[in-house]
């Protein structure tokens, strides 16, 4: 293995293609010149960060990759960075995501396209920042930070309401990270340390786990987001411009279940024992409630915005199922939700650049007019649901066989979600693609574009590579959580 400093590399790359692309023409009228270097740097991150699977000694739980640098001239607060097999694939996720938000918005024209894609740019570096940070100050700066450009994304390229969104979601998440500052800024003054690795060595009172879970609960629970923490998700996710529900669903929301798994359950596991029975059941409520919601909506993107609630309810159950398989099918529905949402989005995405609306009942009959775009979108749904075959089924499989184990009712309830999520996914293909020709699509009708249909292909093609190999994945966490189990020994029913 070469001696490569990796990760500084992921992060810096993103910042060296910004330069270019605020250093491209402000005349250009189809961006050419930003474009192109976003391109260019997202394709060369996302194949540099395939040194990272390629690399990774698959048997050792520990962080590899790792990097530390001086921070404030102290000798316990430090700029650390390392992957192991929990955050590594969240990164590959991040910068694959990213890549594609970019080929999309290739042939699009819109409103101050450089600084639209120096926001995407950035916000990568930050994303590999906060996976990659095995320093709580330093994931904490990370963390944050990500909030900037994802509240300019919202607030300036989004809908009619933008600004309420950008504010709600600004606020929600920044108020529940003062919490996770706090219980950061407890640790320091009780061990003298920040480095995960480190705290990972030490015990605490039970009565202090209690406070400091609770802490960090109130960040991540608001990041992935529970019930009834999820309110800001549905307006964020409308008002947002495609690619921003994109990033969204398929990257931000996965950093709350890393921070359950990554602190929650790693340095207070006693107390994690404790709050399980809490956890069902917010996770049960979130997974029936929206769904139920998500049945009456008449708008696309709420209707996907209330399903990742559900869906992020299969993955607080499995991250505190205190078994391997829980653990294992929450990363796999982590990943296949960022996939498969992504996809998902795009897709409505496509439709409201042609159409203008995405209001269900706008629509009907839209697989006659555009039959390729119907199976794309087709295969996208079966994945939603769960179909066999897709990474949607092993995720939300594993997630139940690990919750049957400690309670048949809280599986019972769960899986009435699978079939809640087939219900509404279903209707809206039906709605949408299925039956008599609506008159108002009738005249206006585009077939997909290259970059559309590269897109498609690329996700589907992975949707399936991951339904049908799930290993590709689990090979690179086991070790990692299996550390993390032996932590969490305690069956609580």
């Amino acid at each position: 293995m070469l001696n490569l400093p990796i990760l500084p590399i992921l992060i810096s790359i993103p910042i060296i293609g910004l330069i270019f692309i605020l250093l491209s023409s402000e005349n250009d009228e189809f961006a050419l010149q930003s474009k192109r270097s976003a391109l260019w740097t997202s394709i060369s991150n996302f194949i540099l960060s395939l040194y990272l699977p390629f690399n990774f000694d698959k048997t050792i739980p520990h962080f590899q990759f790792v990097n530390s640098f001086g921070w404030f001239n102290s000798d316990n607060l430090k700029f650390s960075l390392g992957v192991d097999g929990l955050s590594m694939p969240f990164i590959v996720l991040s910068t694959f995501l990213i890549l594609l938000c970019v080929i999309f918005l290739y042939p699009q024209k819109k409103k101050n396209m450089r600084m639209y894609l120096a926001s995407f740019i950035l916000l990568e570096s930050f994303l590999i920042g906060t996976f990659s940070s095995i320093d709580l100050f330093s994931f904490y700066i990370f963390f944050e930070s990500i909030l900037i450009p994802m509240y300019l994304i919202i607030g300036f390229w989004g809908g009619e309401r933008r600004i309420y969104s950008a504010y709600k979601f600004f606020l929600y998440t920044l108020l529940g990270s003062v919490l996770m500052l706090l219980a950061i800024i407890f640790l320091y003054q009780e061990f003298g340390t920040t480095s995960i690795p480190r705290l990972f060595d030490f015990s605490l009172p039970f009565y202090i786990q209690v406070w400091l879970w609770l802490a960090f609960f109130a960040s991540f629970a608001v990041k992935i987001p529970m019930w009834p923490f999820h309110t800001w998700l549905p307006d964020a996710h409308v008002e947002a411009p495609t690619e921003g529900s994109v990033i969204l669903a398929g990257i931000l929301l996965k950093l709350g279940g890393y921070g359950f798994i990554r602190f929650n359950l790693s340095i207070l596991p006693d107390a994690s024992i404790f709050f399980t029975p809490f956890i069902y059941f917010l996770s049960v409520i979130a997974i029936l409630y929206t769904s139920l919601i998500a049945l009456v909506q008449e708008d696309m993107k709420k209707l996907i915005a209330y399903s990742s609630v559900a869906h992020m309810g299969f993955v607080t159950l499995g991250i505190f199922s205190s078994n391997l398989q829980g653990l294992h099918g929450a990363i796999i529905q982590m990943i296949s939700h960022g996939i498969i949402s992504a996809a998902l989005f795009f897709s409505i995405g496509s439709i409201y650049n042609r159409y203008k609306t995405k209001e269900i009942n706008f629509f009907g009959g839209l697989g006659h007019k555009m039959s390729k775009f119907s199976v794309f979108f087709l295969i996208f749904t079966l994945g939603a649901i769960g179909f066999p075959g897709t990474s949607g089924f092993i995720g939300e499989y594993l997630t139940l066989l690990s919750v049957y184990s400690k309670s048949t009712l809280v599986a019972f309830l769960s899986a009435t979600g699978v079939i809640l999520a087939a219900s509404y996914m279903l209707i809206l293909y039906k709605r949408v693609f299925l039956g008599v020709v609506n008159e108002r699509i009738e005249r206006k009708t585009e077939r997909l574009n290259f970059f559309e249909i590269l897109t498609y292909s690329i996700l589907a093609v992975v949707i399936f590579i991951f339904g049908i190999k799930p290993n590709l994945i689990l090979d690179y966490t086991s070790s990692s959580l299996e550390r993390i189990i032996k932590l969490y020994p305690i069956s609580i029913f």
